[in-house]
């Protein structure tokens, strides 16, 4: 079993940054691949970015290419998602995900593990 929690949502200008965290336990962290999506009220949850186990392989929706780093640090568990140029349209409650499986996955189905999300605000 793997627990995830996010840090680091809240409210900010249209062209602010924020830098989301998550945080998981119970498995080795080494072992999961990651990721970042989100959902916007009213709308499906979305792929926001992916990061490999050794953070060496990354990938983008491209919404938010450019804009957006994905990143992790195994040795403190951690997971990050550096969100620069904010815009409204990135308003949503993000969350992180995990799954075990090889390869790159941009499907919510495809993860086994869940943060309970974090919510970010972009005003115009």
């Amino acid at each position: 079993q793997v627990q995830l929690v996010e840090f680091g949502g809240g409210l900010v200008q249209a062209g602010g940054s924020l830098r989301l965290s998550c945080a998981a336990s119970g498995r080795t962290f080494q072992t999961l691949r990651m990721g970042w999506f989100r959902q916007a009220p009213g709308k499906e949850r979305e792929f926001v970015a992916w990061i490999s186990r050794t953070g060496i392989s990354t990938d983008y929706a491209m919404s938010v290419k450019g804009r957006f780093t994905i990143s992790r640090d195994n040795a403190q568990g951690t997971m990050y998602l550096q969100m620069n140029t904010l815009k409204p349209e990135d308003t949503a409650v993000y969350f992180c995900a995990a799954r075990t499986s090889v390869g790159v996955s941009y499907t919510e189905s495809e993860y086994d593990y869940w943060g309970q999300g974090t919510q970010v605000t972009v005003s115009s």
